[in-house]
């Protein structure tokens, strides 16, 4: 019975979530830099947008 494995339905599952949480941390990622970029430095007490 082809595509009735387990490990078939867990890698479908498992690319699908992976890749929205890969979306996320680039998103995120993309948003810490360029708050110290524009903020003038990565110590959140004196960069008000790393608040």
């Amino acid at each position: 019975m082809s595509g009735h494995s387990k490990w078939s339905t867990i890698k479908h599952q498992k690319g699908a979530a992976d890749a929205k949480r890969g979306v996320l941390f680039t998103k995120i990622s993309r948003e810490l830099t360029i708050a110290v970029k524009n903020g003038g430095g990565a110590d959140p007490d004196m960069n008000f947008h790393l608040r």
